[in-house]
């Protein structure tokens, strides 16, 4: 191995201190980023050659020599040193070692803050695709189980306190819905994410590399970057990937915090499968949704790594400050996390059994059905304000009998308001409730078969994008 390369030093007097490379040094896991560096490096070299400071020859013997390093990093056979302080010297002492000092010409006009700018922006923009896709996964474990419980009745709830009936698959698809609005937000942040900070160099734009708007085109992008002391000094695309990260990550754990009632012994709308589940060490008859509440808990990271990039831009002049190397950390602990959350998660759901008679036996309790008997009155010409009022008592009426609203009999309304017929008692049945909101985006099961239809349609869209 030849000796180690530093891209900086010769003004300085002294080599740096041990105690500033243990700093300065990029984490091991900051190499994952050498794939788009290589890709980089490669457009580069066809710059200079279009710039005379390549010849025809010696940017075919680079790129070459790129991609065999790419090929040997992904086998494992070359990996970093301590020596190499991050992935750009890396790859030149790579570069260096197999073809002289013509390596060494790659450096030309350009500057690690383009490249660290330019690397991380074509990682995330391969992540979002990546993440899209397996909340596309997400999102077929939840239809799946629409689908199958498009008339199943249950319970829903304001304030965590029982509300009024709505079918099951209509409480899913309020997750699918959050979800399906959390790629969209990775779609427009992929649109407004393409534009290369390659060729801006330091800050100032390259006195060598003048296309680079052909380097765009070659490594995916719309277009070069506007302002070159933007391109290398602005993070806002870092901060705005991470907050689509974040919101995901509370999306995942509001769903999260669903599963463990509905698991709970006290709700027992589902079983999850033993294979989504996990034991007590100690408590024999345990059985814990622990892909829900480590869930819940990575959720603490999304939003962590969203405060770090921001705090760490709030207070930076233009252009380039090392503080911005923190993006990298930030953006890596989102991928990471998502990546492993949102398959356990498909999962769950997935494989999760629903115990539809015991979701049909609590639609009702806790006088669910109370908003029926204010809208009857209300279309019986009663102004809603009074009829909320009779509604009230007519609830405080089976309190103090012990009754539920589906076991009162005509005496009973009557004894509490003589406008409240016996007809009355036809509507108060969850099937009647639900059947009732049949608006558009309602709990009815013919409006909810088509919320689903239309939202398979724009899975497939969505996947379309994400695949491509």
């Amino acid at each position: 191995m030849t000796e180690p390369v530093r891209l900086w030093g010769a003004r300085f007097r002294t080599p740096p201190s041990a105690a500033l490379m243990r700093l300065s040094r990029a984490p091991e896991n900051y190499f994952r980023l050498v794939p788009e560096d290589l890709r980089s490096s490669i457009a580069h070299a066809r710059e200079l050659v279009r710039a005379g400071i390549l010849t025809q020859d010696e940017g075919d013997r680079i790129s070459v020599t790129l991609s065999e390093i790419g090929r040997d990093f992904a086998a494992g056979k070359v990996t970093p040193s301590h020596a190499d302080e991050d992935v750009h010297t890396f790859l030149e002492r790579l570069l260096v070692e197999r073809l002289g000092p013509v390596g060494g010409k790659l450096r030309a006009g350009r500057s690690r803050n383009d490249q660290a700018a330019n690397d991380l922006k074509l990682h995330l923009r391969s992540a979002a695709k990546r993440i899209a896709s397996e909340l596309l996964a997400l999102q077929d474990a939840l239809v799946g189980q629409a689908n199958e419980h498009q008339s199943t009745l249950a319970p829903g709830f304001t304030h965590l306190q029982p509300a009024q009936p709505v079918t099951f698959a209509h409480q899913l698809l309020a997750h699918a819905q959050g979800f399906s609005r959390d790629i969209e937000r990775l779609q427009d942040w992929d649109r407004r994410s393409s534009r290369s900070p390659l060729g801006a160099a330091a800050l100032a734009g390259s006195a060598i590399a003048l296309h680079p708007e052909l380097s765009a085109t070659e490594l995916g992008y719309d277009a070069p970057c506007e302002n070159s002391i933007d391109a290398v000094g602005s993070r806002d695309h870092v901060a705005e990937f991470l907050f689509v990260s974040a919101m995901i990550g509370v999306n995942l754990s509001r769903l999260a915090e669903e599963v463990f009632l509905w698991s709970s012994r006290q709700f027992r709308w589902v079983v999850l499968d033993d294979g989504y589940a996990t034991g007590s060490s100690i408590m024999p008859q345990k059985k814990n949704a622990d892909i829900a509440e480590l869930t819940r808990g990575r959720a603490a990271r999304l939003i962590g790594a969203l405060n770090t990039m921001l705090t760490a831009l709030k207070g930076l002049p233009f252009a380039y400050n090392r503080d911005l190397s923190e993006d990298k950390w930030a953006a890596f602990e989102a991928i990471d996390t998502l990546e492993v959350v949102l398959p356990a998660m498909a999962g769950m759901i997935a494989t999760m059994r629903v115990d539809t008679a015991r979701l049909r036996a609590q639609s009702t309790e806790g006088f669910t059905l109370a908003t029926e008997v204010a809208d009857w009155l209300a279309r019986s010409g009663v102004p809603f304000s009074e009829a909320h009022e009779i509604t009230g008592a007519l609830v405080r009426y089976c309190e103090e009998k012990n009754l539920e609203l589906s076991d009162l009999s005509p005496a009973d309304l009557g004894a509490v308001d003589q406008r409240l017929g016996a007809e009355l008692l036809k509507a108060l049945t969850p099937d009647a409730a639900v059947a009732a909101r049949a608006g558009y985006g309602g709990t009815a099961p013919a409006r909810v078969a088509e919320q689903i239809q239309r939202l398979k349609e724009v899975i497939t869209r969505q996947r379309h994008w994400a695949e491509a």
